[in-house]
């Protein structure tokens, strides 16, 4: 059942939101070459708990981590580790925070150093399809519409979208209804209807998208080991506009591609 949200609980969502976009901001400035994943988590964790929050992500369903650190392949769920960040890789930067009882969740993928261009216009268009997806996110669409945005975009430029994860409704919980594919029919699926809150997070592969799932039960790499990019807002739905609750803004004065 979908949670429809009243302007008040938007209203807390959104300060959620606040306090993630600027943790994002801490961890992008040590987003570089020769930093451990393991230490982003670090400071990420800590940003959240000195402002009064919870990382969302640490002990859900056991996940051990405050991110989701994915690095090349990686499509999501990639553990924090003593991995070294090198020149050529791209990093999916995935974070939630929990704040007077609602959650926030955004992504970033960034590129490290001098990246392969053709990897480099991955993330330029994974990222340009998540804005295409808020845009077809309006009161009267319904969700097969946003994923025919980002789906007919990415496939024209060659890449393949991975089926089997989805965005997602959030508010008191990390995951709510309605599930948000990033393929998808016009004129499909739930209406998005006033007081709808919903993370949109494209992940879109260069190769095919094909994925497993290693050992660990969380890691997800695409089947082909070809790089994945994956980006992420919290939105809201309201009659009269989307709102986008989250922010990479601080990510962007710092890493700008």
């Amino acid at each position: 059942m979908i949670q429809y949200k009243t302007s008040e609980e938007v209203e807390k969502i959104k300060q959620s939101a606040d306090i993630l976009g600027r943790a994002h901001g801490e961890i992008a400035k040590h987003v570089k070459k020769g930093v451990k994943t393991s230490f982003l988590d670090k400071i990420a964790e800590e940003f959240i708990r000195d402002h009064g929050a919870v990382p969302s992500f640490k002990g859900y369903n056991g996940f051990p981590s405050s991110l989701c650190i994915s690095v090349n392949e990686v499509v999501v769920h990639g553990f924090p580790s003593e991995y070294e960040l090198k020149d050529g890789d791209i990093i999916s930067v995935d974070c939630g925070v929990f704040h007077q009882g609602f959650h926030s969740d955004s992504a970033y993928t960034y590129p490290i150093g001098e990246v392969f261009p053709s990897v480099l216009a991955l993330l330029k268009a994974t990222r340009d399809s998540l804005y295409l997806g808020i845009e077809a996110a309006i009161f009267g669409n319904r969700v097969g519409d946003i994923g025919y945005a980002i789906q007919k975009f990415v496939e024209a430029k060659g890449y393949t979208v991975v089926r089997e994860l989805v965005g997602h409704g959030l508010g008191r919980k990390l995951h709510e209804s309605p599930e948000v594919p990033n393929y998808g029919k016009k004129g499909s699926g739930p209406l998005l209807k006033q007081g709808m809150v919903i993370a949109i997070e494209p992940m879109i592969n260069l190769g095919t998208r094909n994925i497993v799932q290693e050992k660990d039960g969380w890691t997800i790499r695409t089947a082909d080991r070809k790089p994945s990019a994956h980006y992420e807002h919290t939105i809201a739905i309201f009659e009269d506009r989307t709102e986008v609750l989250t922010t990479h803004k601080y990510i962007e004065e710092i890493h700008r591609f």
